[in-house]
């Protein structure tokens, strides 16, 4: 995903413009393998009402949602 926007916060000031777009094309190879919807079925469970789901199918489905349906929650493992 190119079409992204990150802030980056440099230390050195005398980076060249090669090192930086360098540094950016490191992050967004690490944000790529990180955003993966298996990683993302593995860090969220799915609260159904009383019910607790780790199916990444259920959890998918319902993260497509732009706000989530009544009485289901999403909730990060971490």
């Amino acid at each position: 995903m190119k079409n992204r926007n990150l802030l980056v916060v440099l230390r050195n000031e005398f980076m060249t413009e090669r090192a930086i777009e360098q540094e950016v094309d490191c992050i967004n190879t690490i944000l790529f393998l990180v955003e993966s919807p298996d990683k993302f079925c593995r860090a969220h469970e799915l609260v159904n009402r009383n019910r607790i789901t780790s199916n990444p199918k259920r959890i998918l489905r319902e993260s497509r949602y732009l706000r989530l349906r009544p009485f289901r929650f999403l909730i990060n493992r971490n």
